[in-house]
């Protein structure tokens, strides 16, 4: 007969579970232990609400993080609802039994759980993993309660007894192993309180045990009945002699006497407890988003623009996306948007919420619906996450959709920086790419922003279907020049995100085909041969091809005579669009040098001028002295108009130039 029953677990096995694996990152007790502050605290603003409990008018409430760095200690203190020793019972001494969602059963009918941070009762025992010994001192809000002491050396055992707490609230003193005693300085601390507490919901004041108290001088009509008063400081009146109107010499008062007061310096929270993002859009100026930026991305260049999220339906979502001013290398593009749950932050970049072209902006997102897993570090991903994936792409969409049609002039302005975004964003999500494609627009010749369909009306008589782009503005400055003498025009299309972005564009444009400048265009460059005059060209071509092969020691270098419209132009290179996309493919996979032809791409054509006085030259001295040297000048020149030469190839080519120079000086 097969045994059934239940599974238990034991304690003793996995407390140190719990204390070693649990997080991943030992600093965040800080973020645990504020946050089981704040929900003491929230639940007892929601029993206040609903009459349960009267605030007294004196109390602020607070949570107070006090280092010591001699005791080797941390404290948490929070003004909250505290605990009762049955409630110490049930909620520190059962591992993983939630005060949070057992006070959201309690009063389901009568408060949401807006706010209210912790899910799985397991964030107090991070403590745990910093420290060798804990002690909680807790007082329950409720009238006729005792206080509590409760402490545990780390193990399993804990001594829970009658305290001596006189306020409601709770306070945790960490004692730290030796491992962990970083944690106890006050600028470690401050450091990781603002990595995880700089937004949450209720203010937050950290101090040493051990420093020296300072001090600030106030003036009479700004003391409160809560400064501390250390010396009061009586400024006599200021007095100036002067001429009254008859001439005669008086003393005048200036400003009369007055009293200032030396006080402790208040304390300023480390945190700010109403985020931008809570904000109404229409409640935030521009100057509050471009320092919010600043404040927390310590990124003093202005954003270009941002959005505000703001959704309470089917989810609870906010935030703010900014678009920064991006860096021209594709490859060093980097943002940073960070995730929070109800104020309390959870990671950066967390892949699930944020598409992955969205990680090139900057920004915040607070969604308190997020299904974090026990740890609260990271997402359990199921459908609902990819509800708010898809909510976030939407958003930006729509406000770069907007900004198209109804703000032109500034979307061009920000075109070239944010172009390379939504080109990623293209590649990256169909449907963005689908909402976005219509506001796609391409720089031209010009200067002028043009969409896709006047790019195509631009070249329709001269190459229909077809969109010319310059992929190196300065290494095919000749090109540019000769486009702009045909009449033609071409978009620049110069980043390293272009590359897959033509193709993108090809395959959502049926029939539309994308051709770098100086791909082999030169049928649009050349004049129209007479009939009569065609044997004599092909004989001249086949000569000045094997002329250039010789010269060079290419025996398959591929050479094209064309008689061009523009004599000044001797020679040039041209590469297939497939090659030369080939290429570009190469150099993103680290592979350069490779030859494009062993995946089916033709190589570089070397195109002579027939019309040129040089090409000339060579043609009626095939054997002159140097032949040679100007058929290596000739491709030297064009390899330098097309790209660039080796090192060892410019070193020739300037020692080759003198060399003619010297020979024409002589002549």
């Amino acid at each position: 007969m097969a045994k059934t029953g239940s599974l238990t677990i034991n304690s003793e096995n996995i407390f140190p579970i719990i204390k070693k694996w649990l997080y991943s990152d030992h600093d965040i007790f800080y973020r645990e232990l504020v946050s089981n502050g704040c929900d003491a605290i929230t639940k007892l603003k929601k029993l206040e609400i609903m009459g349960e409990w009267q605030k007294p008018e004196d109390l602020d409430f607070k949570i107070e993080i006090i280092t010591d760095s001699n005791e080797k200690t941390i404290t948490f203190k929070d003004n909250g609802l505290g605990m009762t020793m049955e409630e110490v019972d049930e909620y520190i001494n059962q591992i993983a039994f939630s005060g949070a969602q057992d006070f959201l059963e309690k009063y389901k009918d009568k408060a949401n759980e807006d706010q209210i941070i912790g899910h799985f009762g397991l964030g107090f025992y991070s403590a745990f993993m910093v420290a060798d010994r804990v002690t909680i001192d807790t007082l329950s809000y409720k009238e006729g309660a005792s206080p509590v002491h409760w402490e545990s050396d780390g193990g399993t055992e804990y001594e829970m007894e009658e305290g001596d707490k006189a306020e409601a609230g709770t306070t945790i003193t960490l004692y730290l192993n030796e491992e962990s005693l970083e944690f106890c300085n006050e600028y470690r601390a401050k450091e990781v309180l603002e990595k995880y507490c700089s937004f949450m919901p209720v203010a937050i004041y950290l101090s040493s045990a051990s420093s020296e108290p300072e001090y600030e001088t106030i003036e009479k009509d700004e003391l409160t009945d809560k400064d501390t008063v250390i010396e009061t400081i009586v400024e006599e009146a200021k007095t100036e002699e002067k001429e009254n109107e008859s001439g005669e010499k008086e003393i005048v008062e200036v400003s009369p006497a007055r009293e200032k007061y030396k006080i402790k310096k208040r304390p300023v929270p480390v945190n700010d407890t109403n985020p931008l993002w809570n904000k109404h859009p229409n409640d935030c100026t521009e100057e509050e988003y471009k320092s919010f930026y600043r404040k927390v991305f310590h990124d003093y260049k202005e954003p270009l623009f941002w959005i505000h999220l703001n959704m309470d339906y089917p989810f609870n979502l906010k935030g703010i996306l900014y678009f920064p001013k991006l860096n021209l290398n594709y490859d060093s593009l980097d943002g940073t948007i960070k995730l929070y749950n109800s104020q309390v932050f959870i990671a950066d970049n967390i892949k699930e919420v944020i598409p992955e072209f969205l990680m090139l902006l900057k920004g915040v997102i607070d969604c308190p619906d997020l299904p974090l897993n026990v740890s609260r570090s990271a997402l359990q991903n199921d459908g609902f996450v990819k509800k708010i994936s898809d909510y976030i792409t939407k958003k930006v969409a729509d406000k770069l959709t907007g900004m198209f049609k109804t703000d032109r002039e500034n979307y061009e302005k920000y075109w070239d920086d944010i172009n390379p975004f939504i080109k990623f964003g293209c590649l990256k999500d169909e449907k963005f790419g689908e909402k976005i494609n219509d506001s796609l627009i391409f720089k031209n010749l010009e200067g002028k922003y043009l969409t896709l369909s006047d790019c195509l009306e631009e070249n329709k008589d001269k190459h229909e279907n077809s969109v010319f782009y310059i992929s190196d503005e300065k290494e095919q400055s000749q090109y540019i020049n000769m486009f702009k003498e045909a009449g033609l025009d071409a978009v620049y299309l110069t980043h390293n995100i272009d590359s897959p972005f033509v193709g993108y564009l090809e395959q959502k444009n049926e029939n539309v085909k994308f051709l770098c400048i100086n791909s082999d265009l030169s049928d649009i460059f050349k004049e129209e041969v007479k009939e009569e005059d065609k044997e004599a060209l092909k004989a001249d071509a086949e000569a000045l091809t094997e002329l250039f092969r010789k010269a060079l020691n290419k025996e398959h270098l591929d050479v094209k005579v064309e008689k061009l419209k523009n004599e000044n132009v001797s020679s040039m290179i041209t590469v297939s669009e497939e090659s030369r996309r080939m290429q570009e493919m190469m150099k993103m996979y680290t592979m350069p040098g490779m030859d494009p032809s062993m995946f089916g791409a033709g190589g570089e054509t070397l195109v002579l001028n027939y019309n040129n006085k040089l090409v000339q030259y060579v043609l009626g001295h095939k054997d002159g002295a140097h032949t040679n040297s100007i058929c290596e000048q000739l491709y030297d020149l064009a390899a330098l108009s097309h790209g660039s030469l080796t090192p060892e190839g410019m070193t020739k080519f300037i020692a080759r130039s003198n060399e003619l120079m010297i020979a024409m000086a002589e002549v």
